[in-house]
């Protein structure tokens, strides 16, 4: 090369051969079918036994009860200050049913609201119980003595829970444990002495309590059903019982929920854009899914029917320690026969599996349509990114025996609706308008019952965020 020679660059350089650029005008590209990141397992819809429903509606008969219901009290607060809703003061056992908001709202004005440290002891064991105590927020042990004298743990309970609310009905009720706080606790107390006083002026506060006393005469099993009679063990020719089994006067009724949208498809997209893909097809494929994304989430968390709102009181349990670990999955399981799975955050199953690699415990697993499940005492443990996470990082975890024959939960669907792709959703044509729009009514029907109550549990308010 000559000294005044230049070199020659790749941009002088001419072009000898076709660009890519523009060999992607003749080229047919590889194109994926629509993403969605919204789509997750939906385990609870795979793993729930799904029962036709006539008419929308589905009858839970049961025994009859002379248990009085109980739940969770709702609190209002403002700055420092807590407040018990009037109304939710009837979830207290012995004010179930009552109606009168005027006496309900003076009992609420009654309250005095208490600030308790972690390890203070609320009540002793048979001492006077003359209080009840609402739970406004914080964690507190229940505490019995064991058979060789031991302290034994009875139960945790936290935000909503109550105790002490024998004292209503009864003059001379003693706590039969000790009650001490786990954490800082806020608590309202509510004195019989001033319930005693607003009932001689409030006579259908009285006539109330009166009928709610009576209850306890009436021959009930351990569950609160009425007693069926019978005899065993006898000899001779003794006269034996007459019975009959008696069912509830109003049973509970679920009504089929709904959740519907409209899809739009302009007719030229539908004409047109079909290859290699069919628009509409995607299109529906993809409201479809959201659908069932939805019908999940209401299946957990609907006020009505959901999971989460329908599990009793008594099958609520609170974490010993916060963290989920495998004594709090024990006690889960144990509160139910033939517990078929759990359902859990994510979030929740790390948690969980983090409290089983410090104790060196390893979980089996089982393969479920192609995936490793992983499970505790043989029981499934799926996730369920619908359980929501609270801003304090907490989450429940739901037990549950499932299917009609082992009077669990099942979900409720009507099959051959018209215009059905699937059992209970449909897609139906609703016409084109004057902009050459298609419509289409996308629609799924859905509901969940409960079937006997300890078919149903959760352990609430489980930490996801503590590394220990």
């Amino acid at each position: 090369m000559s000294v005044g020679e230049e070199i020659r660059t790749d941009e002088a350089r001419p072009q000898q051969s076709l660009g890519t650029g523009a060999a992607r005008n003749l080229a047919t590209t590889t194109k994926s079918a629509p993403q969605m990141q919204e789509i997750s397992s939906r385990w609870l819809l795979r793993m729930l036994p799904w029962v036709h429903v006539q008419g929308g509606t589905y009858r839970v008969n049961r025994r009859l009860t002379y248990a009085v219901g109980d739940g969770r009290i709702t609190f209002v607060k403002t700055g420092d200050r807590v407040e018990v809703i009037p109304a939710e003061l009837t979830e207290l056992p012995a004010l179930r049913s009552y109606e009168d908001l005027d006496v309900l709202a003076e009992l609420a004005q009654r309250c005095e609201q208490r600030e308790l440290a972690a390890g203070e002891v609320i009540a002793s064991f048979g001492s006077p119980a003359d209080e009840v105590y609402l739970l406004a927020h914080g964690r507190v042990e229940k505490v019995g003595t064991g058979p060789y004298g031991d302290d034994e743990s009875l139960g945790v309970l936290a935000d909503g829970a109550y105790l002490g609310d024998q004292a209503l009905l009864a003059a001379d009720a003693i706590w039969e444990h000790t009650v001490r706080t786990v954490t800082a606790c806020t608590v309202l107390v509510l004195p019989r002495q001033d319930v005693e006083q607003i009932a001689e002026r409030a006579d259908s506060l009285r006539d109330h309590l009166q009928a709610q006393r009576s209850i306890p005469a009436q021959r009930a099993n351990k569950y609160g059903e009425k007693e069926i009679d019978l005899a065993a063990g006898h000899s001779g020719e003794p006269d034996i019982p007459h019975t009959f089994v008696d069912y509830e006067a109003k049973p509970r009724e679920y009504e089929l929920s709904i959740a519907q949208t409209v899809l739009r498809i302009h007719s030229r997209v539908a004409d047109l854009y079909n290859q290699p893909m069919n628009q509409t097809e995607q299109q529906l494929r993809l409201t479809v899914e959201a659908l069932k994304e939805r019908q999940e989430h209401e299946l957990i968390n609907n006020r009505e029917f959901g999971l989460l709102n329908n599990c009793e009181y008594d099958q609520r349990i609170q974490p010993h320690h916060g963290v989920p670990g495998p004594d709090d999955m024990d006690e889960l399981l144990s509160r139910r026969r033939g517990t078929k799975l759990f359902l859990a955050h994510p979030r929740a199953i790390a948690a969980f599996g983090r409290e089983l690699n410090q104790r060196g415990l390893v979980p089996e697993t089982i393969e479920m349509a192609g995936n490793r499940i992983p499970t505790w005492r043989g029981v499934p443990i799926f996730p369920c990114n619908k359980i929501p996470v609270s801003d304090a990082r907490t989450t429940s975890i739901i037990a549950m025996r499932t299917g009609e024959a082992e009077q669990g939960v099942i979900g409720l669907q009507q099959a051959g609706i018209p215009d059905e792709i699937e059992p209970s959703l449909s897609v139906r044509f609703m016409g084109i308008n004057e902009q050459a729009i298609i419509k289409y009514l996308v629609t799924v029907y859905y509901s969940a019952a409960v079937l006997v109550p300890d078919a149903l549990g959760v352990l609430e308010n489980v930490e996801i965020g503590r590394w220990q």
